[in-house]
């Protein structure tokens, strides 16, 4: 998403953390979709037998599945549809070798450590505001209404937002996608958060270019790290002790 790539690199220099980064546009593949998230409308040479029901997923179909066919401020994106081999060479040289590595990284980092997470960050445009006099919402906090991430790391991330004076709200319109459904294994303490960033934090007025907020917004989600990371070693020492009694 738009200049996040900038953000995580200078958050993740702050907080000592590892850090993973797709350097393949969403606009070529979305790796936040799953691979048979395919609108198969779009893609030539496939025998109508190989397909999957089409009629099993609404968002494929709708143009945000994942090869875009559009996008919400500029439409349709691609003049013509693309072959099946040029679908299978992206899964096999950006979506799987991405998502191999970064299961292989959580992986490791539980091992090391008993516990792992993974703060999945994004971009999102302005959210409609309900009334005038409603806080604009700078952040979702997405955790697959609780499915991929521990109750207490969730809240301990809504509660620093609100600590910092900026608004955030949990899993809507943003749950989570296919990076916390296929990497986060809260029983194995594998925990997974969506985030998304409101665009005007850190973008000038045409949403495009950065402004003097991105250091700050920077300066926030490494804030945002420590504090998460203070909250899985409660955690850990809570299950430590439970296990020891």
């Amino acid at each position: 998403d738009r200049h996040v790539d900038l953000m995580a690199k200078a958050a993740a220099l702050k907080a000592g953390t590892a850090l993973l980064v797709a350097e393949a546009p969403r606009a070529i593949i979305d790796l936040n979709r799953a691979p048979d998230d395919v609108d198969w409308g779009m893609v030539t040479g496939v025998h109508s037998s190989k397909k999957p029901d089409r009629s099993a997923n609404r968002r494929a179909r709708s143009g945000l599945g994942l090869v875009p066919r559009r996008l919400p401020s500029i439409g349709e994106i691609w003049s013509n549809p693309i072959s099946q081999g040029e679908l299978e060479g992206r899964l096999a040289n950006v979506h799987r070798p991405y998502h191999e590595t970064l299961s292989r990284m959580l992986e490791s980092l539980r091992d090391r450590f008993g516990m792992a997470l993974l703060l999945d960050l994004h971009s999102m445009p302005p959210l409609q505001r309900a009334s005038a006099n409603e806080r604009p919402i700078n952040f979702v906090v997405g955790d697959r209404f609780g499915a991929s991430s521990h109750a207490n790391i969730s809240s301990v991330a809504l509660d620093f937002f609100e600590k910092n004076g900026l608004s955030a709200v949990r899993n809507r319109p943003y749950a989570g996608g296919y990076v916390l459904d296929r990497h986060a294994h809260v029983r194995r303490s594998i925990f997974g958060l969506q985030l998304e960033i409101c665009r005007t934090t850190y973008l000038d007025k045409g949403l495009v270019n950065p402004t003097d907020g991105m250091h700050a917004i920077s300066e926030l989600i490494a804030g945002l790290v420590r504090a998460l990371a203070d909250e899985m070693m409660l955690l850990q020492d809570f299950g430590d002790r439970q296990a020891a009694e």
